[in-house]
C-alpha cells in the first residue's frame, strides 16, 4: 500500500511498501503525480512486472563512465583511445543527469552540435560507445528497468573511406629556386617523395623509423609502437604480434628494408648493466613512444613539410600541387603498404599479413593506380 507524505510546501513523497519487495520512494511536485506514479508501480507488481528503478536513478551517467571505465574499458586493446571518448562524455551537460532521466531528444540534439565540427564517424564512435555504457547498466549492474536512449537515435552515416596514396609532387621545385633545387634529394621523384619529405621536417629521434616501418609492413602503430625485440626474429625477417586489433597473434614478414630499419636500432647488450629482474618491464620495447604521441608527430612534421614545399616553389616561381602534402594521416601509411604488398602477394597470403580476417575489409585498404593496371594490359 502507498503511503504519501508532505515535505515543505511544494513537494509530496511517495512510498510503496510490498512483502518481498524493496521499498520504492520517489519525490514530486504534486500529490496527483506521485499518486499516478504509486499506481503505475503497485500495478507492476501486481502483474509480477515491476523491476526495480532505484539503482539506475540513484547513478548518474557521470558515476556510469566512470564505473565503465574500470571494468569495462581497462580490458580493451583501444584503452587510451576510449578513455579519451569517455572523458568527452564526461564533460557534457547530460553527465549531471541520473541514467533514467537522459532521454533520446537530448542526444540527438547533442549529435547535430557535434556534426556541425566533427566528422559523423567520429560522432557515431561517441555514440556506440554511450550506448554500450547503457547496455552494460542494464545487463550487468542491476538496472534492469533502465531503458537505452541510443536504440531511438538515428545515427550518422560516416563516409571515411580513403584511398590515399603516397605520391611525389606534380610541381616539384626546379632550378629557378637557386641553389637548393640542385640538392635535391635523390628520392625526390619516388613514389617516397612525401614520406622522404616528412622524415626531413619531423624533430623526432623515432618517427622516422616508425614511418619507414609502418609502409613497408603494413602494421598498424599500435602495432608498431608494442614492437618488442624478444618477438622480432632478424634472421628469419619476421616480426610476431603477439596481441592485434582483432585480438589474435599475427606474424608479420619483414622486407630488407625493414631489417635494415630494425637492424639500426638494436641497442648495444650489456650483460652487466642487466642483471634478472632488474632491468624495466619496458627494456625490452622497441619504440618507448606511445601511440598518439606518433600521431602528433606525424601531423607536425607534415605541416612543416607542406610548409617547406610551399616556400620553395614560392621561391622557383611555380605553382605547388594543392594535393602534395595535404591530407595525409599515419594510418594511410597502411593503405599505402597494403597497396604495395597487394602487387606481390595473392589476396589469401596478403590477409595473414595485415591481418584482415575477411578480404571484404581488406579492400577498403587495397587502392591499386589506374597508371600501374595499365601496364599489366597488352
Amino acid at each position: 500500500m502507498a503511503n504519501f507524505r508532505k515535505r515543505g510546501e511544494l513537494q509530496w513523497q511517495a512510498r510503496i511498501r510490498r512483502k518481498g519487495y524493496p521499498d520504492q520512494v520517489k519525490t514530486f511536485n504534486t500529490r496527483a503525480e506521485a499518486e499516478e506514479w504509486a499506481r503505475a508501480i503497485e500495478h507492476q507488481i501486481d502483474r509480477g512486472a515491476f523491476v526495480s528503478r532505484a539503482e539506475a536513478e540513484a547513478t548518474t551517467l557521470y558515476e556510469a563512465l566512470g564505473r565503465y571505465e574500470r571494468e569495462v574499458t581497462v580490458h580493451k586493446n583501444g584503452e587510451e583511445a576510449e578513455k579519451s571518448v569517455l572523458r568527452i562524455w564526461k564533460g557534457t551537460e547530460l553527465a549531471l543527469r541520473t541514467m533514467p532521466a537522459i532521454r533520446s531528444a537530448d542526444i540527438a540534439k547533442l549529435r547535430d552540435e557535434w556534426l556541425k565540427t566533427l566528422k559523423p564517424a567520429t560522432v557515431l564512435r561517441r555514440l556506440q560507445l554511450l550506448s554500450h555504457v547503457f547496455n552494460i547498466a542494464r545487463k550487468e549492474w542491476g538496472m534492469e528497468s533502465l531503458s537505452n536512449p541510443l536504440e531511438l537515435v538515428r545515427k550518422p552515416q560516416p563516409n571515411n573511406a580513403r584511398t590515399r596514396r603516397i605520391v611525389a609532387a606534380k610541381q616539384a621545385d626546379t632550378r629557378e629556386a637557386g641553389e637548393e633545387a640542385a640538392d635535391q634529394e635523390s628520392s625526390r621523384d619516388t613514389p617516397d617523395d612525401e614520406l622522404a619529405r616528412v622524415i626531413a621536417a619531423t624533430g623526432s629521434s623515432v618517427l622516422p623509423a616508425i614511418i619507414r616501418l609502418a609502409v613497408e609492413t603494413a602494421m598498424r602503430r599500435g602495432e608498431i609502437v608494442g614492437l618488442r625485440w624478444e618477438h622480432i626474429d632478424l634472421q628469419d625477417r619476421v616480426a610476431h604480434l603477439p596481441k592485434t586489433k582483432n585480438g589474435e597473434p599475427r606474424d608479420v614478414p619483414l622486407s630488407s628494408k625493414a631489417v635494415a630499419v630494425l637492424e639500426a636500432l638494436m641497442p648495444e647488450e650489456n650483460e652487466d648493466e642487466k642483471e634478472g629482474d632488474e632491468a624495466e618491464e619496458d627494456d625490452s620495447r622497441v619504440f618507448k613512444i606511445r601511440s598518439d604521441a606518433v600521431t602528433r608527430a606525424f601531423e607536425r612534421a607534415v605541416e612543416r613539410a607542406r610548409k617547406t614545399y610551399e616556400d620553395k616553389c614560392k621561391a622557383g616561381k611555380v605553382r605547388p600541387d594543392p594535393k602534395y602534402l595535404v591530407d595525409l594521416r599515419f594510418h594511410d601509411l597502411r593503405h599505402e603498404a597494403t597497396s604495395r604488398l597487394a602487387a606481390i602477394f595473392p589476396m589469401h597470403e596478403l590477409t595473414k599479413i595485415t591481418g584482415h580476417k575477411d578480404p571484404r575489409m581488406l579492400m577498403r585498404y587495397y587502392h591499386p593506380r589506374a597508371k600501374d593496371l595499365a601496364k599489366r594490359l597488352a
